[in-house]
């Protein structure tokens, strides 16, 4: 491999970057970052910590663009709703030599599928379907589809949005049906269809399932689900530079789609839009999916604000929920090298992760010839990244991976905590003047009615006192971390030993406590 061919050098800008700074020759490298300008965040030194890594993340993207000769890279990373930093390197046109950077404008295929889920919902908010409705309530000719048994459930909305049709893997079939018109997929539906699996038992990723959720957006709109999305998603969120047609592109900002042959890049011919653009048609940068990353992080935590976005929060997050299980990676390790093992499942048009650490991942990859992509956010530590190569299904997984480990790794980031409740604020407080004696507990209301008949007063008051006696004198009760607004722990440190206490609330108002654990911690 000529790694050679792709730019290697590091130029920086300031974020007035209208122009891409030009080569003066042949040899000199093409390349792009900038750093953008943000809200101050809440906690200001976490946005300082996370400004630090930036560099680490250029050399990241720029070691793993070259070792897989891209032709061409970009990569954005969002925080707290904002993106706060992005860059490319190498080429969009090798050609003409074209620098890529945030603005160029990259096919991000199977990436397009949760805008389409996210219209669905949208549709499914204001009344107009719902996602149990038959699939052939919307395309009739799904009627006659022959099922593999006779107690085969009906495919549902549902059922396509989560991969779980019952319809074969389809890549890279898929991938080669995307200017496919209408009428085409109309025909091909009409002829009949092969079934891998009864509706609703398992996962099996369907290109042509999304594509039927685009026929469904248009028949329920009445408009053409590109038009729909655009005007009911993308000019909402100000992505007015996100595209579904690759003719509409200016020639200086469109990425062409390059595989690795021969030792050299051969160009793809780039397909047209048509009715499978809703599987993985979208043309858009960097810029503006950072804008869509940012509505999807901005659906966290739940909160009684006014809603801002063109779909309820409520449905944001309902789309990054795990429907349908995927996978189970037992041996899953990061970049670095830590093992830690994973489980995957598929929401709606999303997929999710989560590993041994308990950290979520949710979104998509996309792969077209000529394309690879990748996009994660992590909604419990408000973090995302994006990123796009133009070389036939380039894995962005790795590199993503190694990227969000490092951010919350060197900037030491900790998930966003939970607040807490004021009744559980105020039953530490009761629990904190009651121990270690119990006194009054006959007369006290703070306790469910299992709490005692499941341990008796006595041999609560005994266990307790035995931990007060080898923690010593009380010197600190620590802060109350809750689980969720029912549920929390908190410490009580002794001289001598602390004293873990958690507690769990019930669902009566007022709520009280059904359980209650202590043990002893080391100091």
């Amino acid at each position: 491999m000529k790694k050679h061919l792709l730019p290697l050098a590091l130029v920086l800008a300031s974020t007035a970057y209208s122009q891409p700074r030009p080569a003066t020759n042949d040899r000199l490298p093409l390349t792009y970052s900038t750093t953008y300008q943000t809200p101050v965040f809440a906690d200001s030194q976490r946005l300082e910590k996370i400004r630090k890594v930036f560099p680490i993340i250029d050399s990241l993207y720029r070691s793993h663009a070259v070792k897989n000769c891209f032709p061409g890279i970009a990569f954005g990373v969002v925080v707290d709703g904002q993106l706060v930093h992005a860059g490319g390197f190498g080429y969009t046109n090798v050609a003409r030599k074209t620098a890529v950077t945030p603005k160029s404008l990259f096919r991000i295929a199977s990436m397009s599928k949760s805008v389409t889920t996210m219209a669905i919902l949208k549709l499914r908010d204001e009344g107009k379907l719902r996602l149990d409705d038959p699939a052939y309530r919307y395309i009739p000719e799904l009627k006659k589809l022959p099922y593999l048994t006779a107690d085969s459930p009906l495919i549902t909305v549902r059922h396509l949005m989560t991969h779980s049709a019952g319809f074969p893997e389809d890549n890279p079939w898929g991938d080669r049906q995307l200017d496919d018109s209408p009428a085409d997929l109309t025909k091909l539906i009409a002829g009949g269809l092969s079934l891998s699996n009864v509706p609703g038992v398992t996962y099996e990723y369907s290109n042509l399932g999304f594509a039927m959720l685009g026929a469904i957006i248009t028949k329920v709109s009445g408009k053409p689900y590109q038009q729909y999305i655009n005007d009911a998603i993308f000019k909402p969120l100000g992505m007015t530079h996100t595209v579904w047609e690759y003719a509409n592109v200016p020639a200086d900002q469109l990425a062409h789609g390059y595989r690795w042959l021969d030792n050299a890049w051969q160009e793809e011919p780039l397909l047209h839009d048509g009715s499978y653009g809703a599987m993985g048609g979208l043309i858009t940068s960097i810029e503006d999916f950072g804008k869509y990353m940012a509505f999807h992080e901005s659906a966290w935590p739940p909160r009684s604000n006014a809603e801002t976005g063109p779909v309820k929060r409520s449905s944001v997050r309902e789309m990054q929920q795990p429907w349908t299980f995927n996978n189970l990676a037992a041996s899953f390790k990061y970049p670095s090298g830590r093992a830690c093992p994973m489980v995957s499942s598929y929401g709606y048009g999303l997929r999710w992760s989560r590993d041994c650490e308990g950290r979520v991942y949710v979104g998509h990859t996309g792969g077209l010839p000529g394309f690879g992509s990748q996009w994660w956010i992590m909604p419990d530590y408000g973090i995302g990244v994006v990123a796009y190569g133009n070389l036939t299904y380039a894995g962005m997984a790795p590199v993503n991976w190694a990227v969000l480990d490092t951010l919350i790794t060197t900037a030491g980031l900790k998930p966003r905590s939970v607040p807490v409740s004021n009744i559980l604020a105020q039953r530490k407080a009761e629990l904190v003047q009651l121990l270690p004696n119990w006194t009054n507990t006959a007369q006290n209301t703070i306790f469910a009615e299992n709490f005692f008949p499941d341990q008796s007063l006595e041999n609560r008051r005994k266990v307790v006192q035995q931990l007060y006696a080898k923690a010593g004198k009380i010197v600190r009760v620590g802060d109350l971390v809750a689980e969720n607004q029912l549920r929390g722990r908190f410490l009580i440190e002794g001289e001598k030993a602390t004293i873990d206490v958690f507690f769990t609330l019930t669902p009566e108002i007022p709520a009280r406590i059904q359980q209650l654990d202590l043990k002893e911690v080391s100091n």
